[in-house]
């Protein structure tokens, strides 16, 4: 796979079907400073619009001690509010595009997740964490509030009475709290256990039919935000869209003829 290259993102093929993007500025508790905002914008635009044969981002950070400390503070001190306003927006739009993301992406969080660092675990589509790894939505503490999607991801994942305590107070909780409200899927006692975890999900996800695992994304994040009735109906085009394909027939023919399917995304 002929990876593109980032300033603040180290991309990785470590096996076939996955892509391991990876926060790297492990001497800056891997802010998101403006060029980082650039970056991802851009590396989740290119896995929008040419995905090749990936199937499954693992979403992870270089460094001991920390996934993503938040905002580079050291950077934004001494914006101008324009400055922040326009900066802001970059992030934004980083933000939305992983979310759009037709991909499964899979966040392997070995440390600290603060702020928008924690928005990005939230902008995955689920994610596994190292036990001593420790969360909050600081925004609150230092004058402005979760602005990359944290008032709107963690209420829908947390509930809104939980949502309003984590946000309101800008108190750090553990994994184990992480877990236990849903924001993790599980909870690992030592980097390499997480990182076989999660590659090991990620190989579960790429073995199967890809655009079946696309068009399911696609019908659970929109039909969330549709009224039940109106959501079942989008389930039912995004089924039938799969009717059609090689793969749906290559499942149907492997499954009888008792050998492992070989789905190639058509």
């Amino acid at each position: 796979m002929d990876l593109p290259q980032y300033e603040t993102l180290a991309l990785e093929a470590p096996e076939p079907h996955i892509l391991v993007v990876r926060l790297n500025r492990p001497q800056a508790a891997n802010a998101l400073n403006t060029q980082m905002g650039r970056d991802l914008h851009a590396c989740w635009s290119h896995l929008i619009a040419e995905p090749g044969d990936v199937r499954c981002v693992v979403f992870a950070a270089a460094g001991e001690k920390a996934f993503c400390g938040g905002g580079d503070l050291k950077e934004r001190h001494g914006m101008t509010d324009a400055q922040w306003r326009h900066q802001h927006e970059i992030f934004e739009r980083a933000y939305w595009t992983q979310l759009d993301c037709p991909i499964p992406i899979v966040a392997a969080v070995s440390g600290h997740a603060y702020a928008g660092g924690l928005e990005m675990v939230l902008a995955s589509d689920f994610a596994y964490g190292l036990a001593a790894a420790r969360f909050a939505l600081t925004e609150v503490t230092i004058g402005i509030m979760p602005g990359a999607g944290g008032t709107q991801t963690l209420p829908r994942i947390v509930g809104e009475r939980r949502a309003k305590e984590i946000i309101l107070t800008g108190r750090p909780f553990t994994a184990a709290d992480a877990l236990d409200w849903g924001i993790l899927n599980r909870v690992l006692d030592t980097r390499e256990a997480l990182t076989e975890a999660v590659m090991e999900t990620a190989r579960t996800i790429a073995r199967n039919a890809p655009l079946s695992v696309r068009q399911a994304k696609r019908s659970m994040h929109y039909g969330l935000q549709m009224d039940i009735r109106t959501a079942l109906r989008f389930e039912i085009e995004c089924y039938n869209q799969l009717v059609g394909t090689e793969d749906r027939r290559e499942g149907i023919a492997s499954f009888n003829e008792k050998r492992k399917p070989v789905f190639r995304g058509r």
